[in-house]
């Protein structure tokens, strides 16, 4: 009997404007596939903890006052130190990306060496502005009409049409997603038919 080869793990961005229902789609890959999905946003957030790699650089250049009791970062603390000044929110982004991209870099080797996952997913809204999609296989744009994503924001997170505006206009355009993108999954509203569109999508490198 012949035994099939074991494919390598597939690496796959996630990316997409805000609203389009990332979360919702790699809800269901996470339920479905034999796979691990890192998320950037949580990355940032880790790589600020007491012992990783931007604690300590963090607090000497914006000060002990935006630390809790507890030692740990104060995130409204820190928002309040660097939004206010454009050089410090640049020094800041300096040391968390590359933090953020070492530390999924690293995730990623240790993955491969385990061999046992179909799949490693990255959703990063800035995934195409970083090194991260160097090292994915594919990139999948998470498409929404507009009016969806508007609607989306003001029901789930409560947002005004001026917050909303704002947002959208310092987001990537449609075009220019999918001009960096390989994959396209629409996603606006028909949960029954996105899903589908993934199932094609994966199904089709684990069936190679």
């Amino acid at each position: 009997m012949e035994t099939k080869e074991v494919a390598a793990m597939h690496i796959i961005g996630i990316t997409g404007g805000v609203g389009a229902g990332k979360s919702e789609v790699l809800s269901y890959i996470r339920e479905k596939y034999n796979c691990r999905i890192v998320l950037a946003d949580e990355v940032g957030h880790l790589v600020k903890m007491p012992g990783q790699s931007c604690y300590e650089q963090l607090v000497k250049l914006l000060g002990k006052e935006i630390l809790q009791s507890d030692g740990m970062i104060d995130k409204v603390k820190m928002a309040a130190v660097i939004f206010q000044d454009a050089e410090i929110l640049k020094q800041v982004n300096a040391l968390i990306h590359p933090a953020v991209e070492q530390y999924i870099f690293e995730e990623i080797t240790k993955e491969k060496e385990q061999d046992i996952l179909d799949f490693f997913f990255v959703e990063a809204a800035l995934l195409l502005e970083s090194k991260l999609h160097e090292q994915m296989e594919t990139i999948w744009y998470i498409y929404a009409d507009e009016k969806v994503r508007r609607e989306r924001l003001k029901a789930a997170r409560e947002y005004s049409d001026e917050k909303i505006d704002g947002i959208l206009a310092s987001q990537k355009t449609e075009e220019e997603f999918k001009k960096y993108c390989d994959v396209i999954i629409y996603n606006n509203g028909q949960i029954e038919e996105t899903k589908k569109q993934i199932d094609e999508k994966l199904g089709a490198y684990l069936w190679q």
